[in-house]
C-alpha cells in the first residue's frame, strides 16, 4: 500500500498528514496501521526513526475519534508508555500534530517537572496520555488519575524499559488498565524477556518486523579507533570535531559524571557544547536539546538516556566515547544519525578493557567495524574475515570504499592528511598525538582533575584535518564480504507463532 488513504485512514487524518508533509507511509506504518484498525494486538519490531509513533498513533486516533466519547475527569482513554522523558516529549509532540482540528486532547507526564501542574492537567481528563512509568504510578497513588477507561495500551521501546528496570512498574500498570483492551508493543529487539512480556500482556498478537534486530541504518559509516588507554580518546575526538565545524555531533558517555566532565572540557576549549543525563532537570534537558536542534550548539554529550529520545535529522556524527555495556545500545546510539535518508558517520573509541564489548557489538550486527586507527591487542585480534564499514555490513556501491583507496575521498589521497604508520606494540596514531600527551597531563594537573575515570583533560593545540569526519588513510578497510549478517525481516506480517496473521 503506497498511500495513507489506502491503509484505511479517514479523509480528515489523511488531509492533516498531507498538510504536514506526510505523503507516503513507512514500512512499519504500512504493515501496522491496517492491523491496528482491525483491533489486533500487535508486536512491532523496528528501530527508532522508522515512524513507529504514527504506526500506532494514527489508527488509535482514528478509532478514538470515531468512538466519539469523552474521558471522565481524572481518566484517560488511551495510554502510551515510554522509557525516557525525551521520548515521551517526542511522542506527545507527534500525536498533537496528528490530532489537529479534532476534539482529542493529548496529555504527557514525566518526572523532573511539577507534579501539581500534571495533576491539574489530568483533572479534566485526557484522551491519550503519554507517560513514563514511574511518574504515572506517582499520580495514580495520589488519585490524580485512574486508568479504568483506557481501551488502548501502547508499550513503546519496550526493550529499553526493561533495561532501565521498569518491569515491575509495567506489571503494576497493566493491572490498572482494563483487560478488555487493545495492546500494542513496539521494540527494537526481541529478547526472551520481551517475548515473555508479550505473552503476559497481549492476546493472540500479530507480529510485524521491518528490519532484523541489531541492524543499523544503511547509510551509517562506522569506524573504530583502538587506543591503548582512555587518555587518547579526548584528543582524537577534538581533532575530528575541529575538522568538522559545521557538523552536528552527538557523543555518548557511559556515566553521568563522565558526560558532564567531557562536556565542560569541550566547552572550555572552545566547542559549543551541552549535555543531557539523569542528573539534569527536565528543563535543562529540554533547553539543551532545543539548542542542539536549532544549531546553537554543535556538540551534545549524553548518556544512554538520549539514545532513543533524540529525533534530530541533522545529526551528522555519533561518537561512542565509551562503548556501551549492552550491544543493542550501540545500535540505538548510532541510529541518531543517517535519519530520513541522510548520510551519517559513527565513530567509536575502544580501549583494551572494552575489546569484548566491541566484539559483542560486531557479533550482534553481523559485521566487522572498519578500523580507523590503532591495533587491537594481539591476543584479541579479529579473525581474518571481510570488513563492513556500512551499518548493514555492506560496502558502498560496487563493493569498494568510496574514493580511490581505503578511507580516501574521490580525486586521490588528501595532501593535508598525514600518513600514519603503526608503531610496534603501540597506537597507530602516535605521531599525531605524541606532543599532545605531555600537554594534556600538565593541563590536567594544573586544573586539579584526577584520573578517576581515565579521561584526562587537554587543550585544543592540534592540527585541523579537513576530512569531513571520516577517519583518514588506513582507516576504512572495508571488504565486500559480510560477516554472518542476520537474516530477518521480511515485510510480510505474521503471527507471533509464525503462522501468518489471518484469524
Amino acid at each position: 500500500m503506497s498511500t495513507f488513504k489506502e491503509l484505511g485512514l479517514s479523509e480528515h487524518i489523511v488531509a492533516t498528514l498531507s498538510a504536514n508533509g506526510f505523503e507516503k507511509p513507512t514500512p512499519i506504518q504500512a504493515q501496522a496501521i491496517p492491523l491496528v484498525l482491525k483491533d489486533h494486538d500487535l508486536i512491532g519490531l523496528a528501530q527508532t526513526g522508522t515512524g513507529k509513533t504514527a504506526a500506532f498513533g494514527l489508527p488509535m486516533i482514528e478509532k478514538l475519534v470515531a468512538d466519539g466519547r469523552r474521558p471522565d475527569p481524572r481518566n484517560i482513554r488511551a495510554l502510551v508508555l515510554a522509557p525516557t522523558r525525551e521520548l515521551v516529549n517526542q511522542i506527545a509532540a507527534n500525536l498533537k500534530l496528528f490530532v489537529k482540528k479534532s476534539p482529542l486532547k493529548i496529555g504527557l507526564v514525566v518526572g523532573g517537572v511539577s507534579i501539581n501542574k500534571q495533576t491539574e492537567q489530568l483533572a479534566r481528563g485526557v484522551d491519550i496520555l503519554v507517560a513514563t512509568p514511574g511518574r504515572l504510578l506517582d499520580l495514580v497513588s495520589r488519585k490524580a488519575v485512574t486508568l479504568t477507561q483506557a481501551r488502548y495500551l501502547v508499550l513503546d521501546e519496550a526493550d529499553q524499559m526493561l533495561d532501565l528496570g521498569f518491569i515491575h512498574d509495567l506489571r503494576k500498570i497493566s493491572k490498572l488498565v482494563p483487560k478488555n483492551r487493545q495492546t500494542l508493543l513496539f521494540s527494537a529487539t526481541m529478547p526472551k524477556l520481551i517475548a515473555e512480556l508479550a505473552g503476559e500482556y497481549l492476546t493472540d498478537p500479530v507480529k510485524v518486523e521491518v528490519s532484523p534486530p541489531g541492524k543499523a541504518a544503511d547509510k551509517v559509516e562506522q569506524y573504530v579507533h583502538f587506543v591503548p588507554g582512555k587518555d587518547l580518546k579526548t584528543t582524537i575526538l577534538k581533532q575530528t570535531l575541529t575538522a568538522n565545524p559545521d557538523g552536528l555531533s552527538l557523543i555518548f558517555s557511559r556515566t553521568k559524571h563522565g558526560a558532564e566532565k567531557l562536556m565542560k572540557h569541550l566547552d572550555h576549549v572552545g566547542f559549543k557544547a551541552a549535555s543531557i543525563h539523569g542528573n539534569k532537570s527536565q528543563g535543562q534537558r529540554e533547553r539543551a536539546l532545543k539548542a542542539f536542534r536549532d544549531g546553537e550548539i554543535r556538540v551534545l554529550v549524553a548518556t544512554d538516556v538520549a539514545a532513543r529520545g533524540i529525533d534530530i535529522p541533522g545529526v551528522t556524527h555519533v561518537y561512542n566515547y565509551d562503548l556501551p555495556e549492552v550491544p543493542d545500545a550501540y545500535v540505538h546510539r548510532i541510529g541518531r544519525t543517517a535519519r530520513n535518508g541522510r548520510d551519517g558517520i559513527a565513530i567509536a573509541f575502544c580501549a583494551p578493557d572494552e575489546i569484548r564489548l566491541l566484539r559483542d557489538i560486531e557479533k550482534l550486527m553481523g559485521i566487522q567495524i572498519a578500523v580507523a586507527s590503532g591495533e587491537a591487542p594481539a591476543d584479541q585480534a579479529r579473525p581474518s574475515k571481510g570488513r563492513g564499514g556500512r551499518g548493514n555490513g555492506q560496502p558502498r556501491g560496487n563493493g569498494q570504499p568510496r574514493g580511490n583507496g581505503a578511507g580516501q575521498r574521490q580525486g586521490g589521497p588528501r595532501r593535508d592528511r598525514p600518513q600514519r604508520q603503526a608503531a610496534a606494540g603501540g597506537f597507530a596514531g602516535d605521531e599525531l598525538l605524541r606532543d599532545e600527551r605531555s600537554h594534556e597531563r600538565r593541563d590536567q594537573r594544573a586544573a586539579g582533575h584526577g584520573p578517576a575515570d581515565g579521561r584526562p583533560e587537554g587543550h585544543r593545540n592540534h592540527k585541523a584535518q579537513k576530512h569531513h569526519g571520516r577517519p583518514g588513510p588506513q582507516q576504512a578497510r572495508r571488504g565486500s564480504e559480510q560477516s554472518g549478517e542476520r537474516n530477518g525481516g521480511g515485510n510480510r506480517p505474521q503471527r507471533a507463532d509464525g503462522r501468518g496473521h489471518q484469524r
